[in-house]
């Protein structure tokens, strides 16, 4: 029976340097680039129109889920992921662990760092732990994430606040920044006494001991509601799975009914565990006619304006976990469709995802195409080829 597979490296579209470069050009990448030689190559939007270029939309749209329609936020997809219970009148906004700057004038802070240096998971649990303890909302929980994305829910709370991301906002002051709107009084106070609860935690003097940067800050964004998504088998008559580090991921998967297996080490940044991914995509394609697997480390290092960072997680995810899968499919004799695409661009230059179109390729093993010499932006610009969104792609990989 046929597999169907999507993978998706996070943000790896970017913005040619003054020499024509991207790190998705330079990239050593031998096995995507020997697809994209096989196979269909073009652009695709990803982003509706209209709509916040978030991982949240475009993955949503990748995986067939018009966000028109079916997006009511954010962080409400990663609440199902941790198991936050929600009620229809709940409102959960995504909470991260940052570092600001030092000072007395709370709105004069810089945002340094919104990943708080890629604090570990137990870390952060711990701090997360403290301070639903110590501070005293009512109504407000906050529930324990990975590494440094976590959420809070508000109970019969509203909707409609101007709310910030904070890799969006990195080296400025967060005053213009803060919530604004419903709930934005009681946002700011916890943020607030999250200061003065987190600035002599143990874990934060650790840190600074080994000269890592303190997770000082919560701040909140990417509200909503209690998502409803219509069960991708219902959508697609297929089973499947998503592989990923990151809870937004896998709260669509349990939107959708697709399985969502942890795996071990799988941090979302370079440093993940590309190997056990791998593993567990191969696991799951034994099991179920389509696996989206999901990696994060592209968009965190385009976030962090790391143009070589951006460039090595490209090549390890072409060498950890697109070639280990080709490999078991056409070993095993299994006929496959496979797409390769970014969910959306995270441009070095600019530290924050955009709306552009995006390359994609969908290569058939029983069907070869005279395809592109290399797969990047400009050669698949160059195609002519073009998508008009994430739901015509899956559907053309799924060959509906």
């Amino acid at each position: 029976m046929k597999k169907y597979i999507v993978i998706l490296f996070d943000g790896m579209a970017d913005y040619p340097d003054s020499a024509g470069n991207t790190p998705m050009k330079e990239a050593c990448k031998p096995v995507t680039d020997a697809l994209a030689a096989a196979g269909e190559t073009g652009l695709c939007r990803t982003v509706p129109a209209g709509m916040k270029p978030g991982s949240d939309v475009a993955n949503l749209s990748v995986m067939g889920y018009d966000p028109a329609i079916y997006y009511t936020g954010r962080s409400p997809l990663e609440a199902l992921s941790i198991g936050a219970a929600m009620s229809e009148a709940d409102v959960s906004y995504r909470c991260n662990l940052v570092t600001l700057s030092e000072g007395n004038d709370f709105e004069k802070r810089i945002m340094l760092d919104y990943s708080a240096g890629e604090i570990k998971s137990e870390e952060a649990s711990e701090l997360i732990a403290y301070l639903t303890e110590n501070l005293s909302a009512d109504g407000a929980r906050l529930y324990a994430g990975v590494s440094y994305r976590h959420c809070l829910i508000l109970k019969n709370g509203e909707t409609g606040a101007e709310l910030t991301p904070p890799h969006d906002i990195t080296g400025k002051a967060v005053g213009p920044y803060l919530p604004k709107g419903a709930n934005s009084v009681l946002l700011n106070e916890i943020t607030k006494r999250s200061i003065e609860l987190l600035k002599n935690h143990p874990v934060n003097a650790e840190r600074i001991k080994r000269g890592q940067k303190p997770a000082n800050s919560v701040w909140f964004w990417g509200e909503g509601r209690k998502p409803a998504l219509k069960s991708f088998y219902s959508l697609h008559g297929k089973k499947g799975a998503v592989i990923s580090a990151v809870d937004l991921l896998k709260g669509i998967a349990k939107a959708a009914d697709l399985q969502a297996p942890d795996v071990p080490g799988a941090t979302g940044t370079i440093n993940s565990n590309f190997d056990g991914k791998a593993e567990a995509a191969i696991k799951a394609l034994a099991a179920n006619d389509f696996v989206y697997v999901h990696l994060e480390a592209p968009d965190e290092c385009g976030h962090q304006g790391d143009y070589d960072g951006k460039r090595r997680s490209i090549e390890l995810i072409d060498k950890k976990i697109v070639a280990p899968i080709v490999d078991y499919l056409r070993e095993n004799d299994i006929p496959f469709r496979l797409a390769v695409l970014p969910d959306h661009a995270t441009p070095v230059s600019l530290k924050t995802h955009t709306s552009d179109p995006v390359p994609y390729l969908i290569y058939d093993s029983e069907q070869s195409l005279p395809g592109s010499d290399a797969f990047n932006e400009e050669t698949a610009k160059n195609t002519g080829n073009f998508l008009k969104s994430g739901t015509e792609l899956l559907k053309k990989l799924l060959c509906e």
